[in-house]
């Protein structure tokens, strides 16, 4: 696929990929994939401090630097099906299987993108989740997943347990530490990989 054409597709959706602007996140996202790879993290599940939080641009930079570092393919997934952020890269798509919630779109040949093209019903997301993560164990060296949503369900507790580890995304200077112990208290323990401050 055309760089020039994932970065569109991306752009419309408000991701963009310009070095020249992403410079330093970019930096920080090599450092994080470093550190996932070294401990052989294959699904790490990111789980937002609050609603004002995005996380798909963040795991997509993220993405972006574990397939340059490793030169394998990695998957990010949409796995909030009530408003799925990346909706608009795969609308009118099919799903990838008839019983999936899911649809695929690869982004520069090495970085797969899947998110629902359309609101699905709550109850679908962990076991969705679930047959996501066993099903591309050949497929992805890394899964990154989009919690966002998960805490309004009342299942985020379930989805962080389908994950080898979880990081939680705060805003920098807005956050307050007691927010984020109150979130880490609740993910499982050990499986707490950090916090990510952005914005």
């Amino acid at each position: 696929m055309d760089q020039r054409l994932d970065e569109d597709v991306l752009a419309s959706i408000g991701i963009h990929l310009d070095p020249d602007t992403n410079g330093f996140l970019e930096a920080a996202c090599a450092r994080i994939a470093r550190r996932i790879h070294s401990e052989r993290l294959r699904v790490v599940g990111f789980v937002p401090s609050d609603d004002k939080v995005a996380v798909p641009p963040v795991i997509i930079h993220l993405g972006l630097a574990l397939c340059q570092l490793t030169g394998a393919t990695v998957a990010v997934v949409d796995a909030n099906v009530r408003y799925p952020a990346l909706a608009g890269i795969s609308r009118g798509v099919r799903t990838d299987h008839d019983d999936s919630v899911f649809a695929t779109r690869w982004l520069r040949d090495s970085l797969a993108l899947l998110t629902p093209p359309r609101v699905e019903r709550a109850g679908e997301v962990v076991p969705q989740l679930a047959r996501v993560l066993v099903d591309s164990g050949d497929l992805f060296a890394h899964v990154l997943v989009d919690l966002t949503g998960f805490e309004l369900l009342g299942e985020h507790a379930s989805a962080a347990a389908c994950m080898d580890a979880v990081a939680l995304v705060g805003r920098a200077h807005r956050t307050r530490e007691r927010e984020l112990v109150e979130l880490a208290n609740l993910m499982p323990h050990g499986r707490l990989l950090g916090v990510l401050l952005v914005g």
